[in-house]
């Protein structure tokens, strides 16, 4: 269960990022609660995460899954380019993320 509430968690990640754009510095207020809820979604899913994995893993899936998925969102949303080796890279990353559960 601890690796479902993480990956999600990661995923919340993703929506606080895209969300901390879209405010404009704050200035926007639906942005703006987006942000808030999916940054304490995501910490309360990480904290409850680490009670069974390791902090280094914890973050690691955390910042691997925020990551891939804000790059992902970016992507098909036409906002930053397709570059053969940037999916490259995200493809090994979620591959990093779903050894770290293999080891683990």
């Amino acid at each position: 269960m601890s690796w479902i509430v993480l990956v999600a968690s990661g995923m919340f990640e993703a929506v606080w990022a895209i969300a901390l754009d879209a405010t404009e510095g704050f200035k926007r207020i639906r942005p703006t609660i987006v942000f808030l809820v999916a940054l304490v979604i995501s910490m309360l899913g990480l904290a409850y995460a680490m009670r069974e994995i390791p902090t280094g893993t914890a973050y690691a899936v955390w910042t691997g899954t925020g990551a891939a998925l804000t790059v992902i969102y970016a992507v098909v949303r036409g906002l930053e380019k397709p570059q053969v080796l940037k999916l490259l890279l995200i493809g090994l990353l979620i591959g990093c993320v779903v050894g770290l559960k293999v080891v683990s």
